[in-house]
């Protein structure tokens, strides 16, 4: 099996891919698989979060490029700011992995949240997409994020 055992902080080619969804791309510990088929595991710090584009290496050397795998997300499309707003409050406001972007909001599928934000009078479009949410709720949620005394 390969070992993955550090994120990169430099671009170098890569001789291989991983796709992972956001639920794998947030564990410092996982077995995985590459996207040729061999099996490798994830031995990364504790805290590590793997974003679309990141690079990771093997015990042995070996490049990976981390791909943000295609999930089933909710998707949230509107030229209303001020609507796209409230429902990124009421979404937060549960705690949910919000991916924000200008136009839209995206989550992981759930629909309670979808009917939620239907009677907000959104449109709820169930899609496979890539998922990458704010690093903010993950952090929080992997206990990795800090105290200041």
């Amino acid at each position: 099996m390969i070992k993955i055992t550090a994120k990169l902080n430099n671009q170098l080619p890569f001789r291989a891919t991983l796709s992972l969804p956001v639920d794998k791309r947030v564990k410092s510990r996982a077995r995985v698989q590459l996207d040729d088929g061999r099996e490798a595991g994830l031995f990364l710090n504790r805290g590590t979060l793997l974003r679309n584009g990141d690079l990771v290496s093997s015990e042995d050397g070996l490049i990976i490029k981390i791909l943000a795998a295609k999930e089933t997300v909710s998707t949230v499309y509107s030229d209303n700011a001020l609507l796209l707003t409230k429902a990124a409050y009421h979404l937060g406001n549960r705690h949910v992995p919000l991916q924000i972007e200008r136009g839209w909001l995206r989550y992981q599928h759930d629909h309670v949240l979808d009917d939620m934000l239907k009677q907000m009078g959104l449109d709820v479009i169930v899609e496979q997409a890539a998922f990458e949410p704010e690093a903010g709720a993950y952090l929080q949620q992997t206990h990795a994020h800090h105290h200041h005394n």
